[in-house]
């Protein structure tokens, strides 16, 4: 569905928000009822969840300056406001919905938070504001953000709760706003009320995907409504597409009145691309001289490319990330870089500035190099025949080189060279040009860029206790990962870190020397490093030890558990595993019959080895494993019966066990 919104003209008056303290009646039947309506199953339901989105101006004119000592344009504001009641059926209900997280970051605000319990007998126990506190939180995609949070008082099953906040967004107005219709509990009734900002020649837009609103309805107050009934909730599954793929949601932006074809309307989008990143990759003699220095006696263009890169991401501090080290305070401070040579010469910027630096010092050698948009698919997948930027708002580099595009992101801190993001690959991209735009996918990695290497020399006691040390690294993807979570976090939460990944699988595990090395260096690969004391390892009978030589997969759980499933399966990208774990056995001990290797494939898609060989008083375990060639990473329902059974192949070997007796019962 897609609707364009009236304008009204939005002066300096405040939106009409609803007030904190004027709480909607509570109908008997929903404090009796006992039972969900949507998902008969559910633990706790929402009655109503009501969302106000407004946009005004806070100061300033349209295309003048104010009459003031310091010239100032139009600025605005976005207001959210939620309100959100929901009954409680059982005691899953209470534990999941009475604490509450409300997320938030940079500039926006969360103001007015009130909420309070209704408990079956009609009893009324509301928060006290001494009682909400911010944190911060480890959201979904890993990334830490603030939160406001609470604990509902006095929730018990029966009970209703509802609480409201209001979202501050200063600055912004609501364009390419992301509003959900699904959330994690079935929802009654969804509303939004929306109440859109004149902007010369833009209207509001709203357009409904992967399920079906209501019309838009007009409201009082310049409000316009729209609401989707019996959503019920939204359950993850491992290996999953991305959400805005699966659940009900509409877009919100602002838009020029037009109606263009999707073709005509990327060429547009992609000349303008062109015209306004051109002038910031321009070079002057400053840069070109720093380029020629940079590349000095490099072979060829390949190697020329790669000193440029390294430079950049090495000699140019990237203001924007989370572990520059600059507080708020120096960040404000911070002059804004309007050519590639101011990037140079303060030797910071933002993540685009170090892009069109780049950009500007390869032109500067001869190599042709432009802006390219490009989607990010671990949020989206990009639909060209819907007109408009919101899926396409990743910048990187293309570079022409032997007639191909090959393409760069060097303010991607961590990301070696000849690799995008994992978000970026695999991805149509737009390659900006003054005449004609083109579309051109940029390749996936392949596995082996993407390698776990785990080694561990370790020894088994007489009483199965299995003591020694152990190494991983972590290269390509999975070292980025990790480095961008890990990165402004101290020595002590790093370690922690590494303690409670391994006691997920290894519950009884003693971890002491934690070491991890190389957090925020771009070019070596993440180490962690531990010395790992598990009791009880190796079962141990009179005369036999039962031992699972895999030691990093040996309890971990199946990749898929459920028999069945609702949604596509999609790997994030291919990755490779390569294990070498070798155990000193008891003086005396050695592995009973024969062992053979296991190998077995998925065509060229997949490989799994692994093998046990006795070496005097030792084994040696060593396996290798890999996934997703000919980019292999998309999977629809009707493969997950076939692909669910060769992870469990995966799983068992990696389960099996060697039987260890005395070394003279096997010379009789």
């Amino acid at each position: 569905m897609s609707v364009i919104l009236t304008w009204y003209i939005a002066l300096a008056s405040p939106s009409s928000a609803l007030s904190q303290v004027d709480w909607k009646p509570i109908a008997p039947a929903d404090l009796a009822l006992k039972a969900p309506v949507v998902e008969k199953d559910a633990d706790a339901e929402a009655i109503f969840w009501e969302v106000r989105v407004s946009d005004e101006i806070l100061g300033g004119t349209f295309g003048s300056k104010m009459h003031t000592s310091r010239p100032q344009y139009v600025t605005y504001a976005t207001t959210i406001n939620n309100y959100v009641r929901l009954k409680i059926f059982n005691e899953r209900g209470r534990e999941s919905q009475s604490k509450i997280d409300i997320p938030f970051w940079g500039s926006w605000k969360i103001e007015d938070v009130s909420a309070r319990t209704i408990t079956p007998t009609g009893n009324i126990v509301e928060l006290q504001k001494e009682n909400v506190f911010e944190r911060t939180i480890v959201n979904a995609n890993g990334i830490k953000v603030k939160a406001k949070s609470f604990v509902l008082p006095n929730v018990e099953p029966g009970s209703i709760i509802e609480y409201r906040w209001k979202e501050r967004r200063t600055g912004e107005v609501a364009d390419h706003l992301h509003l959900p219709f699904q959330r994690d509990v079935p929802v009654q009734l969804v509303k939004y009320y929306i109440r859109p900002l004149i902007r010369s020649a833009y209207g509001m837009r709203a357009q409904t995907f992967n399920g079906l609103a209501t019309p838009f309805a007009k409201e009082k107050d310049e409000y316009y409504s729209v609401t989707m009934s019996n959503v019920p909730a939204f359950h993850a599954e491992p290996f999953m597409p991305p959400e805005s793929t699966i659940r009900p949601w509409m877009l919100v932006y602002y838009t020029p009145d037009e109606n263009l074809e999707s073709d005509k309307f990327w060429e547009i989008f992609g000349t303008k691309l062109y015209e306004i990143a051109n002038e910031r990759m321009q070079f002057n003699d400053e840069v070109k001289a720093t380029a020629l220095a940079v590349v000095g006696n490099a072979a060829g263009p390949e190697e020329k490319l790669q000193a440029l890169f390294n430079f950049c991401r090495l000699k140019i501090k990237n203001t924007g990330d989370d572990a520059s080290e600059l507080t708020q305070e120096e960040k404000a401070k911070l002059k804004v870089n309007k050519s590639a040579a101011d990037t140079l010469k303060r030797g910071a910027g933002t993540g685009t500035d170090i892009q069109m630096l780049f950009a500007a010092l390869a032109n500067a050698v001869g190599f042709d190099a432009r802006v390219v948009h490009v989607g990010d698919r671990s949020e989206h997948f990009l639909d060209k025949s819907f007109p408009n930027p919101y899926f396409l708002r990743t910048l990187i580099i293309g570079v022409k080189l032997n007639d191909e595009w090959k393409f760069f992101n060097p303010a991607s801190t961590y990301v070696p060279y000849g690799m995008l993001r994992w978000q970026e690959e695999f991805q149509q991209a737009l390659v900006s040009d003054p005449e004609k735009p083109i579309w051109v996918n940029t390749p996936l990695s392949p596995a082996s860029k993407s390698l776990v290497k785990r080694t561990a020399h370790l020894k088994l006691s007489d009483e199965g206790t299995l003591e020694g040390d152990v190494q991983i690294a972590y290269y390509g993807h999975a070292a980025v990962e990790r480095k961008e979570a890990e990165d402004d976090s101290s020595s002590a939460q790093r370690e922690e870190t590494v303690r409670n990944t391994v006691k997920a699988y290894l519950s009884a595990a003693e971890i002491s020397n934690i070491q991890v090395e190389n957090v925020t260096d771009p070019l070596k690969p993440l180490i962690q490093s531990y010395h790992v004391r598990v009791p009880g390892y190796a079962q141990r009978t009179a005369k036999r030890f039962f031992l699972k030589p895999a030691f990093f997969e040996s309890n971990l759980n199946p990749v898929f558990s459920a028999s069945v499933r609702k949604y596509d399966v999609y790997f994030n990208y291919p990755w490779s595993e390569e294990d070498e774990v070798c155990i000193e056995l008891p003086e005396g001990l050695t592995v009973e019959g024969a062992t053979v290797p296991t190998a077995f494939g998925s065509g060229e898609i997949s490989r799994y080895n692994s093998s046990v060989t006795a070496d005097g008083n030792s084994i040696v375990y060593r396996r290798a494993f890999f996934f997703g060639e000919k980019n292999s990473i998309f999977y629809p329902i009707k493969k997950y019966e076939p692909l669910k059974a060769y992870f469990d192949k995966v799983h068992n070997a990696d389960n099996r066990t060697v039987t260890l007796i005395p070394r003279a019962k096997q010379d009789n």
